[in-house]
């Protein structure tokens, strides 16, 4: 005799909490939900050093051009940073090394072109290294919700094989492998969406500190250009290193 319809339970047999949903979930699927979790743990930690990175090196950055624009030769500057500047200090480095080998130049304007040029490849090599990792993000943001997607498909595709096997469309027997489908477009959202914000976000900081980095070129390059003029390209090298005033 067919069932009633008061005969059909209507309670669902399954826990359809998300932990139960992954437990209960098929093994392409388990391995869909593991694999976004990881990705969105990548994510908070690449947040959490590359923030700290950033706003470490944007604070020193921002003290170095500070004392630079307070000095009136590299010297001063050299003597005011004490080795504490991180890029700014290489790059008042390089302009020194350049000084040094151009002690023979004839022109000054072609010291400060090499000088400019030595500076330029500081400033990118400093961007690559802020960057660095950021990458991960931008892949994330890409990728999660498509294999989020690739979980759900699978897993309704399941849940229809179960329902042709039991031949029955019952809301107990259909709901469970559905939900457990759909956890992972939901865990894929949940990787994709931070990851797409911090990223966004990263790029905006990147920028800033890039802008930074060039007004401490500008700022050196100010600094070799009143040396040149003082005549301080023209003195020995342990002169340089002297404050103009003690020379004068």
């Amino acid at each position: 005799m067919a069932a009633t319809p008061a005969a059909i339970p209507l309670t669902l047999p399954r826990d359809l909490s998300p932990w139960g949903m992954f437990l209960a979930a098929d093994i392409v699927v388990k391995a869909v939900m593991i694999g976004l979790a990881f990705a969105s743990l990548l994510t908070w930690t690449i947040w959490f050093a590359k923030a700290l990175e950033l706003l470490a090196a944007r604070r020193q950055l921002r003290r170095a051009i500070e004392a630079l624009n307070e000095s009136r030769s590299l010297a001063d500057a050299m003597t005011r940073l004490n080795g504490r500047g991180g890029d700014v200090a290489v790059m008042l480095q390089a302009t020194e090394t350049e000084l040094r080998l151009s002690a023979d130049a004839i022109s000054a304007e072609g010291v400060k072109e090499r000088i400019a040029s030595r500076l330029e490849r500081i400033e990118a090599a400093a961007g690559r290294r802020m960057i660095r990792g950021t990458g991960i993000l931008a892949t994330v943001g890409a990728t999660a919700p498509f294999v989020g997607l690739f979980g759900t498909v699978w897993g309704i595709m399941n849940s229809f094989i179960g329902i042709s096997k039991q031949h029955t469309t019952n809301l107990a027997v259909v709901a469970p492998g559905i939900a457990e489908a759909l956890l992972a477009t939901a865990l894929g959202l949940v990787a994709a969406i931070p990851a797409v914000v911090m990223y966004n976000m990263f790029s905006r900081w990147t920028a800033g500190y890039r802008a930074q980095q060039a007004d401490a070129a500008a700022a050196i390059l100010r600094l070799a250009s009143r040396d040149l003029d003082r005549g301080a390209f023209n003195r020995p090298l342990g002169d340089r290193r002297r404050p103009i005033a003690a020379i004068e």
